[in-house]
């Protein structure tokens, strides 16, 4: 018998007598089983007496105090007594003779078993589950992602707390050639009265991102309690032109520059609200500077920015929603990066989304999206770092204006059998005030489209891809509507992404200063004097592209990307007027770009990747940026290097 059943047997029968023997009879079931095979052995060598078994059990009265009343064949079973030496019993060969009863000790009550219900439970202390594993010799090692490894949450840092960091080094090198005006004060090059200059230029451009998060609570199954995260980034970079007044406002500071910039990309608490199902379905709130993405392509707005968020899942993560409300950060000029050194500015976006999983068909994630952007940035002129004016932008009768434009948009990600397909769809409107070409003062109302779909196929080892898209230009400046659509703060993944010349580069327009036809790791031809500091505009020629690609697998590591794409204008009427230029041809050109991606280690720790892209003028790119000395191909390459802990 082990010592569980033999404790059970002492507590069961020396239960306080006077109990009712439906009672007595319960307990005995349950030490039986526990003792059942002592029982069978005792059976083998003991036989009870005669008539042992016709007489009848019951209880007596409690005993008094200090004594133990035996040799009563009534008072124990016939089994039992027997087995206790009673007169008569069988007794195993070299068996001691049974003791007197005058002999039996006095039992002090206080020294009986307790009931089972009162005794601790036995436990053996072990280390805590995670590490435990110490036991087996697996020894963590700081600079090991990929096993044990306490700086990367995989054990504790104390209680429930884990830590997760991360460190990130991400390293740009870009040569390219693009249209380059003439400085407006002086050029390098003497009796020069070209418009357009030396178009060469030269990008490094350096980023440490660090990442801290401080989570609570075990996030196995279900989201964390709480995490804290800060996210600071270290940039310098480093630009070369040909041509003075391109970099700096002021020609005297030459054609080079250096920089550098401490931002804060992310700084937030992330606070689980409740479960909502036994399946974790969530609210959530987070409150800080926090990634944002409205939707799957980042069309109209993916950034990090001050906010409020109040998300969750429904339906076992079938539905999930993003209500939430931010108000933007200025963005430093040369880096690109959060200026925490300014106030925050007069823009203010509200979103609100809800995700459909498997609708209409399984494979397909839906999306609903109302996004609403209040700018009122119409009481000052802002300047950038380098001396440019940015708010207003120098455009049209450049007076301070402020806007309010609603987006309703349905995007969509997944798969129709063997097809993917990913697709946005947005209508705006609103007010703008004042329209700055009619230069009236009077508020214009916004009415603007987009459409954008990427239709794919997979083979064993490569992809096909096509891109469609469609952004509507503005065809009467000086009309009460506005229909050149315009983002908020967009970084499209489309058509080769920043791969693609046209996408990467921010073009200058040349005409009115600081504007550029298009922001760098923009698609729209917008025509501001920034994306990262300028205001939206919806008096613009609007964009068509259509374009194919393929993603090769050439090995495990090794990845080769091409794409392309054709580009015209939707409708030239407001380059016509600001270029103060007759017809202007809708077509931009072919814009054709390649991608080399190796992964040495099958990770996503190591990522080199390098490409080069080009752009085939059409007849109107040529009629708004043409040189005069055959220098008609631009181009881009882009190295990037990103190593990651």
């Amino acid at each position: 018998m082990d010592r569980w059943g033999v404790r059970m047997a002492r507590s069961d029968l020396t239960a306080t007598p006077g109990n009712s023997a439906k009672t007595f009879a319960r307990r005995f079931c349950r030490v039986a089983y526990r003792i059942a095979p002592l029982i069978a052995v005792l059976a083998v060598f003991a036989a009870p007496p005669a008539g042992a078994g016709e007489g009848s059990f019951k209880l007596e009265p409690p005993l008094e105090p200090g004594k133990l009343e035996t040799g009563r064949s009534d008072s124990y079973p016939a089994g039992l007594m027997a087995a206790a030496g009673e007169s008569g019993a069988r007794r195993r060969p070299g068996e001691p003779p049974p003791v007197p009863e005058e002999e039996f000790p006095t039992i002090d009550p206080s020294a009986v078993a307790p009931p089972r219900a009162n005794m601790p439970r036995e436990s053996i202390p072990v280390p805590d589950r995670w590490r435990l594993i110490d036991s087996f010799g697996v020894t963590e090692k700081w600079w090991d992602p990929y096993n044990q490894n306490t700086l990367k949450a995989d054990r504790p840092l104390f209680d429930d707390w884990f830590i997760n960091i991360a460190l990130i080094s991400d390293t740009i090198y870009e040569p390219r050639r693009l249209p380059t005006p003439v400085g407006i004060q002086t050029t390098d090059r003497a009796g020069s009265v070209d418009v357009f200059g030396d178009v060469n230029q030269f990008l490094f451009n350096q980023n440490l991102i660090t990442s801290v998060s401080l989570i609570k609570g075990d996030t196995v199954y279900r989201p964390p309690d709480i995490e804290l995260r800060l996210t600071p980034v270290f940039n310098f970079n480093y630009t070369e032109v040909e041509e003075r007044r391109v970099l700096n406002i002021d020609p005297n500071r030459g054609t080079t520059r250096t920089d550098g910039h401490v931002a804060l990309q992310e700084a937030f608490l992330d606070y689980h609200i409740r479960n909502v199902s036994d399946r974790f379905d969530f609210d959530s709130i987070r409150v800080g500077i926090q990634p944002i993405q409205a939707d799957f392509r980042g069309f109209l707005f993916q950034d990090q920015q001050l906010g409020v968020r109040l998300f969750g899942t429904r339906a076992n993560n079938i539905f999930q929603y993003n209500l939430a409300y931010f108000r933007r950060i200025e963005k430093d000029t040369n880096s690109g990066l959060n200026d925490l050194n300014h106030q925050l500015r007069e823009d203010d976006v509200y979103l609100a989304n809800l995700f459909w999983q498997d609708f209409p068909v399984r494979g397909f994630v839906s999306q609903v999206t109302a996004v609403h952007n209040r700018n009122r940035e119409n009481d000052e002129f802002f300047f950038n770092n380098n001396g440019f004016l940015e708010r207003p932008a120098s455009l049209g009768d450049e007076r301070p204006r402020k806007y309010h434009v609603t987006y309703l948009g349905y995007n969509g990600d997944g798969h129709f059998g063997r097809l993917n397909l990913s697709g946005s769809f947005y209508y705006a409107f609103g007010k703008d005030s004042p329209n700055q070409f009619r230069g009236d003062g009077k508020t214009s109302d916004i009415k603007a489209f987009f459409a954008a779909l990427e239709p794919s196929i997979d083979f064993s080892w490569f992809r096909l891809r096509g891109s469609l898209l469609y952004a509507s230009g503005d065809s009467n400046p000086f009309d009460n509507t506005e229909g050149g659509f315009d983002a908020i703060f967009e970084n499209p993944q489309f058509a080769g992404a920043d791969t693609s010349f046209f996408i990467r580069q921010a073009v200058p327009l040349i005409g009115g200063g600081g504007v550029a036809l298009s922001g760098r790791n923009a698609i729209l031809p917008s025509l501001r004097s920034s994306k990262e500091q300028g205001q939206s505009n919806f008096n613009n020629p609007g964009l068509r592209l259509i374009g194919a690609g393929a993603d090769i697998d050439v090995t495990p590591e090794l990845r080769l990307s091409a794409n392309a794409n054709y580009l015209e204008f939707d409708d030239t009427s407001s380059l016509e007027f600001l270029r103060n230029q007759g017809s202007i041809d809708r077509s931009i050109g072919w814009d054709l770009s390649a991608a080399v991606i190796y992964r040495p280690f099958f990770t996503q720790n190591v990522i080199l990747r390098a490409s080069g892209a080009v752009l085939v003028p059409g007849d109107g790119f040529d009629e708004l940026f043409r040189t005069g000395r055959d220098q008609d191909l631009f181009y881009s390459v882009l190295v990037n290097l990103i190593m990651t802990f």
